[in-house]
């Protein structure tokens, strides 16, 4: 029988001091949308069973399930308890249920680390500089660096002329070694606020001796000021030659002292681990190319700058122990201090040695217990092969953006969580071949399919990836989509027509983000002096 949890006994469960995880199971687009609670994480029902494992380490935690009273909620707490998880809720009536008890919804994604940037702004006020100020300092030959604190793939995609990209929890690391003059101007930006923000005042805050600006409104407010942006590039600010020795370290003991940033060895890991009555969360804050060359074995992955840009991507369990790894403790110390500024009690840094990192790649995901994978599988030749004869239809699993960026020639959009709606739009074939980038997802979407179709069904082994190393082209556009393209949170920037507007409309929601969340209970930063 399914457990249910009023919004007034989740209220007490928000303030009793025990772990708790809240999950929002809708899609992206949807969960932003149209409202969500303050203290949840997003993991859409098409993907649980890839996301969970990582999110909620011990099976006895205490979780409450939520949608918007679509019954999602019921299937995805019924795929967890068949999963090992004793303890699961779904919150009875949903986000709705929620708000007519009082309590407060909020659109969009990532909005505690939104608010927290802006608070950051309000608090520590680091300097900003507008776009048409920046421009006018280019053009005059000023003396300066811009640098975009977000992952490389976001830098590609858009970029001020003659930035460098640097995220933000690497730039007390990296800066350094790369600003010669201490007369140099640093200006910091990101997509829209948050990041230029918290990696402006991250060198503030390490003491870097240089005068630093965020850019105010970043990309988006040079876009609104009629300048334009560069595409595809991928300068980037290196490594310090020297690992981080000497001036990085030395502002990582300072922010450490002023945080209260506590560190940790190994063995002391160990014996978290070892305590079963506590989430311990193992994240390596470098960035995914030292991830890739060698890591504690278990860790996950989690670049310092997005951390903090979307802690409840990642820390579903509140409260919980958190233990950042680095192999210099200059990184991992930015981020703890401001997780600890967020309100996490509980965190921790380890700075392993090479030794230590021993385990290579990025490891495959571990399944949700009892999720069932479809095995049958065709490469990328055959498909095409298949294709060309008219002989099968491809259904696509990636997102609806990726899907209208590139995917294989007359593939169909579908979203895993409404196959039962959406497969029976797809043209009859005597074979549908699921393709996704995240391969185990087509699997688990086919073995879904199943139960819905007397097709003959098949994964395309390696997804889209597969097929253009295969040599074969990619098509673009959004046709073929067989419902709402609401799966994902589009950017501004990403968005087909009145970009300009939805710029202007989510930059008026960052700003007015701090006011919305603090008169909330759930409402929790902390200030150090």
């Amino acid at each position: 029988m399914m457990q249910k949890v009023t919004p007034q006994q989740l209220r007490q469960f928000y303030d009793d001091g025990r772990e708790l995880a809240v999950l929002d199971v809708r899609e992206e687009g949807v969960y932003s949308y149209t409202g969500h609670l303050l203290r949840v994480s997003n993991v859409p029902l098409s993907v649980l069973e890839l996301r969970v494992p990582a999110l909620l380490p011990r099976k006895d935690l205490r979780i409450v399930v939520c949608d918007g009273g679509e019954g999602l909620a019921a299937e995805a707490a019924g795929k967890l308890r068949a999963g090992g998880y004793t303890d699961v809720s779904v919150l009875d009536g949903g986000t709705p249920a929620w708000k007519a008890a009082g309590g407060r919804l909020y659109t969009g994604v990532y909005v505690p680390s939104k608010a927290f940037g802006e608070y950051i702004q309000h608090e520590d006020a680091p300097p900003e500089v507008t776009a048409a100020e920046l421009d006018a300092w280019m053009k005059s030959g000023r003396d300066l660096v811009v640098v975009d604190s977000r992952p490389l793939n976001e830098f590609k995609r858009n970029s001020i002329p003659g930035a460098y990209d640097c995220p933000s929890a690497e730039l007390p690391y990296r800066m350094p070694a790369f600003v010669k003059s201490p007369d140099t101007t640093v200006v910091v930006n990101c997509g829209g606020r948050t990041r230029s923000i918290i990696g402006a005042q991250v060198l503030i805050n390490a003491g870097f001796p240089n005068k630093v600006y965020a850019l105010k409104d970043g990309t988006q407010g040079w876009k609104l000021a009629g300048l334009q942006l560069n595409h595809g590039r991928t300068e980037a600010v290196p490594p310090p030659p020297d690992g981080g020795r000497g001036w990085p370290q030395q502002a990582a003991e300072r922010v450490a002292r002023r945080f209260g940033v506590r560190r940790i060895d190994l063995a002391r890991l160990r014996e978290l681990q070892a305590d079963r009555s506590r989430t311990t969360y193992l994240f390596d804050v470098r960035n995914p190319e030292e991830y890739e060359a060698g890591h504690l074995p278990g860790a996950v992955h989690a670049p310092g700058g997005q951390m903090v840009q979307a802690t409840d991507t990642y820390i579903a369990v509140r409260p919980s122990v958190v233990v950042l790894v680095d192999t210099d403790g200059v990184r991992a110390t930015m981020t703890a201090a401001w997780l600890a500024q967020m309100g996490h009690d509980e965190v921790y840094v380890l700075a392993a040695s090479a030794a230590d990192c021993s385990e290579r790649g990025t490891p495959a995901p571990p399944l949700l217990g009892g999720a069932a994978l479809h095995d049958a599988s065709v490469t990328a030749a055959e498909l095409k092969r298949l294709l060309d004869a008219g002989q099968a239809q491809v259904v696509n699993l990636d997102s609806s953006l990726q899907h209208r960026e590139g995917h294989i020639p007359g593939a169909w959009h579908v979203v895993r969580s409404r196959l039962k709606d959406q497969l029976p739009k797809i043209p009859a074939s005597p074979l549908l071949v699921f393709s996704a980038a995240e391969e185990p997802l087509a699997r688990l979407a086919a073995a879904d399919a199943a139960q819905l179709t007397s097709a003959k069904l098949q994964v395309l082994s390696g997804g889209t990836p597969a097929w253009t190393a295969a040599g074969f082209a990619l098509e673009t556009g959004d046709m073929r989509m067989t419902g709402e393209a609401d799966d994902l949170s589009y950017r501004a920037l990403d968005r087909k027509d009145k970009v300009e507007e939805a710029m202007r409309e989510y930059l008026k929601w960052e700003v007015e983000l701090l006011d919305a969340v603090a008169s909330d209970p759930d409402f929790g930063f902390r200030r150090f002096p």
